[in-house]
């Protein structure tokens, strides 16, 4: 077993080579040689990112999960949860953010949304859900070529999200152009320097944010903007500054995680069309279905947690400050959990993946939601638009965060809208 710095032949995890796809050759090297495997940081990219420290590289399942239910040792607030150094400026303001919170402070700005994204609140909108995603093929089924993401995948999840925070309808477009701004890596080349950069973007949320807040001051609505501008922590109202970084986490991460589920999704059937075969023969496999659809399309590469004490992990010494970056595209692969890990698999079961973040504080809130809107997305293309296929090369975002993918041209059969409404 290599272990310590040992270097690997062929490791690469930052961020150009997630421009190809998940690097699982890789995974499965880290996996059975060097579970716990020292990542160096040279910098460059893009954006010309100074050289990092390094990191450790987490491969399997079982430390990413234990790890996730650590947060003692392995802090989220500390250095926040990306890959790359931040600067002091701009951890005070990430940990704003409950992704980079931990307990007890985590949990008591959690309380504040979740009550909208439990599991009994998802399902009273499952017909709104359902519906929507009918509307959505047919808007495009009669066309027979479209870009999946932007006419498809994008869709249900904004329109989602915007109308649980109470956005207006016509600025819709504007939030999925804005929300990939914020989301997009500054090392992928379409994200760097434009006039929508992340800052640019994330400045027009907290404007949008400041005159939907305004307003539910004065016409309070049944939404989750209305709950956060009455919330309190501590027996004190959110600031400007944590309304809009709340507000900004809820749009981004609410329409952007989904919208890749959905989109791997397709990826996954087009590439194994008897297993979509599976879902018109028995539609009792789309509960396995939709997990199997999470496990393999993650919608987040990885995350950091940073050491607060010194400790082992695999007889691996960790020094307190030291990056450890949890590989959840490695542990959904795990030889050791999934049987025929490469194989996708609609009946799977047990699945237990990782892509909710592991379990622990930081689980998903928005889990169930996003299962909802991708079971009703993808029944709906099973059944209505059967032989989908790729037109083009999928455009994937070159990013060591979020497994995003950009823009897909595909082609199908023409069908005729059913105008359910």
């Amino acid at each position: 077993m290599t272990t310590f710095h040992t270097r690997l032949d062929g490791i690469d995890l930052l961020a150009g080579t997630w421009g190809r796809g998940a690097p699982h050759d890789q995974f499965t090297k880290l996996r059975s040689q060097a579970p716990v495997y020292w990542h160096p940081e040279p910098g460059g990219g893009p954006a010309g990112f100074p050289p990092g420290p390094g990191f450790w590289a987490i491969a399997k399942h079982a430390d990413i999960r234990a790890i996730t239910h650590d947060y003692e040792t392995f802090s989220s607030e500390r250095g926040g949860t990306l890959i790359k150094d931040a600067t002091e400026d701009e951890l005070a303001a990430m940990r704003f953010t409950i992704l980079c919170m931990d307990p007890p402070r985590h949990s008591r700005y959690r309380k504040l949304v979740s009550r909208g994204f439990t599991a009994r609140m998802v399902q009273k909108l499952t017909d709104e859900i359902e519906r929507r995603a009918a509307l959505v093929v047919d808007d495009v089924c009669e066309r027979g070529a479209v870009d999946f993401v932007a006419r498809i995948a994008a869709q249900v999840p904004v329109q989602m999200i915007c109308e649980m925070m109470g956005l207006n309808k016509e600025l819709w477009p504007r939030f999925i152009e804005l929300s990939d701004a914020v989301m997009g890596s500054p090392d992928d080349p379409d994200y760097v320097g434009g006039a929508d950069g992340p800052i640019a973007a994330s400045a027009e949320l907290y404007m949008l944010c400041a005159e939907t807040a305004a307003d539910r001051r004065v016409n309070p609505r049944d939404d989750l903007m209305t709950a956060l501008v009455n919330a309190e922590v501590d027996g004190e109202r959110l600031t400007d500054l944590e309304l809009n970084l709340f507000y900004v986490t809820l749009v981004v991460a609410g329409n952007e995680t989904t919208r890749n589920i959905i989109s791997h999704a397709m990826l996954a059937l087009i590439d194994n069309p008897s297993e979509a075969q599976r879902f018109r023969d028995d539609p009792g496999l789309w509960t396995t279905g939709v997990e199997e659809m999470l496990r393999w399309g993650h919608p987040i590469h990885n995350l950091r947690r940073t050491a607060t004490r010194d400790t082992t992990l695999r007889g691996v010494p960790i020094r307190a400050g030291d990056k450890l970056v949890l590989c959840y595209a490695s542990g959904n692969r795990d030889e050791d959990v999934f049987v025929e890990p490469n194989r996708f698999d609609v009946g799977r079961t047990p699945n237990d993946h990782l892509t909710f973040g592991g379990g622990g504080v930081h689980y998903c809130l928005g889990a169930n939601l996003a299962r909802a809107e991708a079971r009703a997305m993808m029944q709906q293309l099973v059944e209505r638009l059967p032989d989908v296929q790729l037109a083009g090369p999928v455009d994937r975002l070159h990013s060591d965060f979020v497994h995003g993918v950009k823009h897909m041209p595909v082609t199908f059969t023409p069908a005729a809208p059913r105008r359910l409404d």
